[in-house]
């Protein structure tokens, strides 16, 4: 799942279509979602509307929906023009093919997804039913979620990335948070141990091991799985304790940035992005957002870290991007708005001249300062040194 979608919501969106089942008997997945039932609905406070349906498939049936599925949400046109974007940021190698790095990715992890086109859940025939009972609590809370917002609505809309992955965000991490409580006995929380956090990121990142695809995947691709899952569930522990725990974040109340899930402060101040527009310049082949998850990506890769690591907010208000095809090859053109000068002159020292150096043979590359109305901004353009655009290079605008 990347950008375009961004990479978790291209999986995500994908792995929750399905196709109705054929009725049948009952099977070991219809006994244990049936004994799941009681459980999921204590630990989210919901009750289901109707019995969850379920029904099994094969690793192959599931291999070849996904391909499907895969074509039809990510044309290779579009694809392209995402490749293009990340190689340009150095978050791709130029010589690596996405699309068969999302189906394997996604084929060596899955052992059960929730469809909300037919309102059942899928189970993968031949997994290990210890993991399947994990699975399963977790999909069971998206079919809750599933009778309460339209969660293919959601996972459908391409407006935005950052803001896609932000709903992605409270719909993984409502599921991962309920569905491990589920599995505990009641009274029983292990999330209101102190300790619980750093242990659970410690064994999402260590499963890496076991699963060698996702092991050898780059940076970004890695952490655009499992946001969601760590980032999105600390989240939804925090709005279990905030002023907001009597409702759910659903609706008008769904948090709109990265920002705010990893800064949920920042989401109680009601500090939100200040959108951009692009102004001039020729159609692109492909345009987004970073937002701050991915900014800090970025910065990893920039420095040559492993692993993105935690720290204060960047000061990021928004950012916007587009890739160009020229003769000479693609072109990119960033902005970025910060909250205050301050925040963008410590980018701008910390990452600036290794941004630069990310140019290639044949290449430009400029990092300036700016202003965006009337708030402080940076812009970055990585282009060939022919691009007609250096003699004017597009303009954004703050969207009202």
């Amino acid at each position: 799942m990347i950008r375009m979608l961004r990479l978790a919501l291209l999986i995500a969106a994908v792995a929750c279509r399905g196709e109705p089942p054929a009725k049948a008997r009952p099977t070991s997945l219809t006994l244990l979602v049936d004994s799941l039932r009681p459980k999921v609905e204590r630990a989210t406070g919901l009750r289901f509307k109707s019995p969850p349906r379920s029904a099994l498939r094969s690793k192959d049936q599931v291999r070849a929906y996904l391909m499907r599925k895969l074509d039809e949400e990510l044309p290779r046109s579009k694809l392209a023009g995402m490749e293009s974007a990340y190689r340009m940021f150095g978050l791709l190698p130029d010589t690596l093919d996405l699309r068969p790095l999302l189906l394997e990715l996604y084929t060596e992890q899955v052992a059960g997804y929730y469809d909300p086109d037919s309102a059942t859940l899928f189970g993968v025939s031949g997994a290990d039913p210890a993991q399947l009972r994990v699975v399963i609590a977790h999909e069971m809370v998206h079919a809750l979620q599933g009778e309460r917002m339209p969660l293919d609505s959601i996972l459908h809309d391409k407006g935005n990335n950052d803001r896609l992955a932000a709903a992605q965000s409270v719909l993984e991490g409502q599921a991962t948070l309920a569905g491990m409580r589920a599995l505990f006995p009641a009274g029983l929380d292990p999330t209101r141990d102190p300790d619980f956090w750093t242990e659970y990121a410690d064994q999402i990142r260590s499963g890496q091991v076991s699963m060698p695809v996702f092991a050898h995947a780059p940076l970004v691709v890695k952490e655009a799985l499992i946001f969601p899952y760590l980032a999105g569930a600390e989240f939804m522990h925090w709005w279990g304790q905030s002023r907001f725990r009597d409702s759910m974040p659903y609706g008008p109340r769904m948090p709109v940035s990265t920002e705010q899930i990893l800064f949920p402060e920042r989401y109680a101040r009601h500090d939100f992005p200040v959108p951009l527009e692009f102004t001039s310049g020729p159609d692109p082949v492909y345009e987004d957002v970073l937002g701050e998850g991915e900014l800090r990506v970025l910065i990893a890769v920039l420095t040559g870290a492993k692993e993105v690591r935690p720290g204060e907010a960047l000061g990021w208000g928004d950012d916007r991007y587009r890739v160009y095809q020229t003769p000479s090859g693609s072109a990119l053109v960033w902005y970025v708005i910060w909250d205050d000068k301050a925040s963008s002159e410590r980018f701008v020292t910390r990452y600036g001249s290794r941004l630069r150096a990310t140019s290639r043979a044949g290449y430009k590359a400029a990092l300036e300062t700016i202003d965006v109305g009337e708030r402080p901004a940076l812009r970055y353009v990585l282009s060939p040194e022919a691009w007609e655009g250096w003699r004017s290079i597009p303009q954004v605008a703050i969207s009202r």
